[in-house]
């Protein structure tokens, strides 16, 4: 071949290299143009149906409620503050998500369906319930005894009976089972995740800095089992809390058996035939096995038939108790009794609803200086969080105490540790016998990788000038001043804990000890030793605040201490009709929601282990709350994060 001819080839050859590349830059550079313009058309869609949304709502559709059934359609769980729907989550998410009902809301509609004269009878669907704390269950409970004292009936049904949907249906006059389904009592208590032997085979250095003997939140990552001190605390609150729930369900339903079907589950199903629907009436936890189209037959009978699907076979006249809600507003007549509500965890910032962040409550309380309130009510629902979050809150509600006006605090599901912190500026504390609280303690958990990279070759060498010189060093490790350092404050946090404590409980450090020291306490023992001072609901608390402000009946209103949603967020909130099918909550889902529980909770242990240290004031013995079982599992993030630590 001639010279003349190869060079002829090799041009060719790096032209048409060059032409390969150009056309694939070519083809990324139009995915990516396809790519912005998919994300363009998404928000544009957004955008359009919220102005639409707004446009609608500027003439809103008349509520009505009919002559019928009260239908309290319990998809998912019961909070005390849903958290905000979050629209990017919404659109990622595979499917319809989880309702949060909020408590308030579903208990002044049962209590108003007591004296409604439209409303011929309540109807719980629980087919599609997870769960709620145990205080919440019982004030739905006492609601439910009300309607029944009005002799109006209560009828329920589900697929499956867990111990949270028993404790609600125990209260009904009418309890159905799908024959499909089944019953399941099961006590407080379960596993515990410890990571100490994770942390020790990867050379992880877990620095443990506590105030406070009980104070078992410090466990799981430095300990392989509970301490003999941990164990012996929570035994006690878990069987307060398991006392409590078998005494109201033995009382509201005396002829179930569910104590000898929790200690006998296997015994009580073969008695059966191996059929759990069976079992379940048999022990006298239900009174009738029936389909969802056999229950809305009997309440068609008692509430009447739905007129507008008279040939749907599953209907009955019926009005949800959001329209009922929405249909009957709450009076402004009088002063206002403000009430601020502390949920969820106890974080710096701005964060929630649903999680109670410092800095957005305190600005709550903040802006309700100048509405003049005649009492104020803080709601509490928290297992704490960190300290800095808690005072800010304390804070907060103290400048409220200095105009002069009562202070109450009204105790939900727990009311521990950073919970207990922000409910000392009240004069009145109320809490039920099945509240969580005291916890008083605090501590910090820091991990260093020192010995970690030990392992793979990396070393350091100090060049220091004094004995805090690069510290806190996560790399290298602390040095012995850095430890007693950071030890030091946690015990004078701990101390400011027994101070604010001491002054509203007006105790002594000697006598509070006995009561601190971290330990956990069911709402009955801590009124018992005066953590506590009355039992009672929030309804409860707030009519007390009233009367101690010199307020009569109808001189008063509750004014909520909540920022309104904007019409972006009410949008996406409305997204799945109150009526919109979900799937039914069989013991296989139920045993899914529980696993995602522990996968989500583990979870959070790992980004708190990981994240920024701080001193906290933590519960561990309360339970994790009921929206965990509503999560889907975020199995990239959870991998992604256990890959972490397992590659260090």
């Amino acid at each position: 071949m001639r010279p003349r001819n190869r060079a002829r080839q090799r041009n060719a050859r790096r032209a048409m290299g060059c032409t390969g590349v150009t056309m694939a830059f070519a083809r990324k550079v139009w995915k990516l143009l396809v790519g912005v313009k998919d994300g363009l058309v998404l928000i544009f869609m957004l955008l359009f149906f919220a102005a639409l949304y707004s446009i609608l709502s500027m003439r809103p559709a008349p509520e009505e409620v009919l002559d019928g059934a009260l239908l309290v359609k319990l998809d998912g769980v019961i909070v005390e503050e849903p958290q905000a729907v979050d629209p990017w989550t919404l659109i990622a998410s595979r499917g319809v998500p989880t309702r949060e009902h909020r408590a308030r809301d579903v208990l002044r509609a049962i209590e108003g369906a007591a004296t409604d004269d439209r409303i011929k009878a309540v109807v719980l669907d629980l087919d599609y319930f997870l769960g709620a704390g145990q205080v919440h269950l019982s004030e739905v409970g006492a609601a439910l005894d009300t309607v029944r004292a009005a002799n109006k009936p209560v009828l329920t049904h589900a697929i499956a009976y867990t111990a949270d949907s028993i404790q609600i249906a125990s209260h009904a006059s009418e309890v159905w089972l799908d024959p499909m389904g089944g019953a399941m009592v099961a006590g407080p208590g379960g596993s515990a995740t410890f990571y100490g032997g994770l942390a020790e085979r990867l050379g992880v250095n877990v620095h443990v800095y506590k105030a406070g003997r009980f104070k078992s939140a410090v466990e799981p990552y430095s300990l392989t089992r509970f301490s003999d001190d941990a164990r012996a605390d929570m035994t006690g609150l878990f069987d307060s809390l398991w006392e409590n729930w078998q005494v109201e369900v033995r009382q509201a339903r005396p002829k179930a058996r569910v104590r000898e079907m929790a200690m006998d589950p296997v015994g009580t199903l073969k008695a059966a035939g191996g059929d759990p629907a069976k079992a379940a009436l048999a022990m006298g936890l239900v009174d009738k096995i029936g389909t969802r189209e056999a229950f809305a037959a009997r309440v068609a009978k008692i509430a009447g038939e739905d007129e507008t699907t008279p040939d749907d076979p599953g209907a009955f006249a019926h009005t949800t108790y959001q329209v009922w809600n929405r249909a009957s507003p709450l009076s402004d007549a009088g002063k206002a009794i403000g009430i601020v509500t502390v949920a969820g965890s106890i974080v710096d910032g701005t964060a929630g609803p649903g999680t109670a962040g410092g800095d957005r409550i305190a600005k709550l309380l903040d802006d309700a200086l100048e509405d003049d309130l005649a009492a104020l009510v803080v709601r509490v629902d928290s297992p704490g969080g960190t300290i800095t979050g808690s005072e800010r809150i304390r804070q907060a509600i103290l400048r409220h105490k200095e105009r002069g006006i009562p202070i109450v605090v009204s105790m939900g599901n727990m009311a521990a540790s950073g919970g207990y912190w922000v409910s000392t500026p009240a004069s009145t504390i109320f809490a039920d016998p099945s509240t969580i609280t005291g916890s008083i303690g605090v501590f910090a958990v820091v991990p260093t990788f020192e010995n970690m990279l030990g392992k793979i070759g990396v070393t350091q060498d100090d060049l220091r000038t004094t004995p805090l010189s690069g510290q806190p060093d996560i790399l290298g490790g602390f040095t012995p001043e850095m430890d007693q350092v950071l030890q030091a404050q946690t015990e004078h946090a701990y101390n400011l804990f027994l101070s604010v404590v001491g002054q509203s409980r007006r105790k002594d450090r000697v006598s509070l000890l006995p009561l601190a020291e971290g330990r956990v306490w069911a709402g009955g023992p801590a009124r018992q030793v005066g953590l506590v001072d009355r039992f009672g609901g929030l309804d409860d608390a707030i009519s007390f605040a009233a009367k101690k402000a010199g307020l009569s009946d109808g001189e008063w209103h509750a004014q909520y201490l909540e920022a309104e949603p904007s019409r972006l967020q009410a949008f996406f909130q409305s997204l799945g009709n109150e009526e919109e099918a979900r799937g039914a909550v069989t013991m296989t889902q139920f045993a899914v929601a529980q696993r995602n529980a522990v996968l989500g909770s583990a979870l959070e242990d790992f980004e708190r282990m990981a994240g920024t240290p701080a001193i906290e004031a933590r519960c561990m013995a309360c339970p994790p709350s009921a929206r965990l079982l509503a999560r889907e599992v975020d199995v990239p993030r959870w991998m992604a994060v256990f890959d972490a630590f397992a590659r260090r």
